[in-house]
């Protein structure tokens, strides 16, 4: 590792009086040893170098090296790994990659990189298609296809005929494929979620009931701390330090009106530092109230084993939906995922607002998105026609 990140030296050719620098195996002789032009030519050929990711830069009219598609792959996925991350995480944009490269370098990874082109990019989406993924996957997955030879072309690994070629393939349209489309998400119905929160532990229960009243997204609610709600603010406000949009330099704030500022009150007063919903407090509740009904019962159960991963000090959304789906099963309702709280939350407000107020609330930048999570109010139109129609 020490070795990947070490700059080859400026050095003096003692033969010639030159100085030297040695990239990739090849030596470039930059003028007189100890020379200011000697310096300024190492600092181009060293940067250049390093741009092009410690490869030599193709002169003008040198021929482009023969590469095969899973050596242009593997050098993308390099580069993705440094690039989809955040808090020195990978993304979860980093799997999705994975796997687009992978059924790449399955089906071409042996062809030349300038003999790819739209009817390989076509098989690789047929590929998809069969193993069933979504109209809107498969589009997803070939656009992450045509990425990776974008910056191929801007490293100058392949032609920029490459690229073009594969951009005149177009997404599947719905309808005109075999391709399944998604089912719509739709809001949770009122009556599911009223018979699941007398299941839920204390703290599920409050992101269940700030994401109906709020509208925010499961990451931001599970990920809430006490310093990062403003309480000298009327409403209260919320800024979580990560969203979904914070790659393009956009704000979200989520402003807590009485009835949310109630339900968090308990967990501010009793974590005043780090995360407000833990799911090591809550099994720490179940346990007491079981220790509780053991001592009222003669009867004892089978001791469970320990568990040995310890509990983390705060939900995750994959931690946040599965505690939802296990009080769904015990309701004996159809499971539902918290991210469609957010539909209950924009339908909701777009009734009684409008879609201008619940495209603020929701932190959309256009009203078009927040029409994909409102459902539409049909009964006033159904009013009107009654009466005029």
């Amino acid at each position: 590792m020490r070795s990947r990140r070490r700059i080859p030296s400026y050095r003096h050719h003692k033969p010639s009086g030159l100085a030297v620098v040695t990239l990739s195996g090849r030596d470039f002789y930059l003028g007189p040893f100890g020379s200011e032009v000697s310096r300024q030519e190492y600092d181009r050929v060293t940067a250049e170098w390093l741009a092009n990711g410690r490869r030599l830069v193709r002169t003008p009219g040198e021929d482009r090296p023969a590469l095969h598609v899973v050596q242009v792959l593997l050098a993308y996925w390099r580069h993705a790994q440094v690039y989809y991350r955040r808090d020195g995480r990978p993304t979860t944009e980093l799997g999705h990659v994975r796997v687009s490269l992978r059924l790449v370098r399955r089906l071409y990874g042996r062809t030349l990189a300038e003999e790819f082109g739209p009817l390989a990019l076509k098989a690789c989406r047929e590929e998809l298609v069969r193993r069933g993924l979504a109209r809107r996957t498969v589009n997803q997955h070939v656009s992450r296809i045509k990425r990776a030879f974008r910056w191929a072309v801007a490293e100058e690994l392949v032609s920029p005929a490459v690229y073009h070629a594969l951009q005149a393939v177009p997404g599947l349209r719905r309808g005109r494929s075999e391709a399944r489309e998604r089912k719509r998400v739709l809001p949770v119905p009122e009556e599911h979620v009223e018979a699941v929160l007398p299941l839920l532990g204390t703290a599920v229960r409050a992101m269940v009931e700030l994401q109906r009243l709020t509208g925010m997204r499961p990451g931001e609610v599970v990920a809430m701390r006490a310093q990062q709600v403003d309480r000298t603010a009327t409403p209260w406000t919320y800024r979580p330090v990560r969203h979904k949009t914070e790659h393009h330099g956009h704000e979200r704030v989520v402003y807590l009106g009485p009835r949310a500022q109630a339900i968090l009150a308990p967990f501010l007063e009793d974590r005043p530092a780090g995360h407000l919903f833990s799911p090591k407090e809550a099994e720490e509740a179940r346990n007491a109230k079981r220790r509780l009904a053991k001592s009222t019962t003669r009867k004892r159960k089978p001791r469970k084993a320990a568990r040995r991963r310890p509990w983390r000090d705060h939900y995750d959304v994959a931690s946040y939906r599965r505690a939802i789906r296990r009080a769904c099963d015990r309701a004996d309702v159809p499971p539902w995922h918290p991210h469609r709280l957010r539909h209950n939350a924009a339908t909701r407000l777009r009734e009684e607002f409008g879609i201008e107020a619940a495209r603020v609330v929701l932190g959309h930048r256009s009203a078009a998105v927040t029409e994909i999570y409102a459902e539409i109010d049909r009964t006033t139109a159904a009013r009107v026609m009654a009466q005029v129609g």
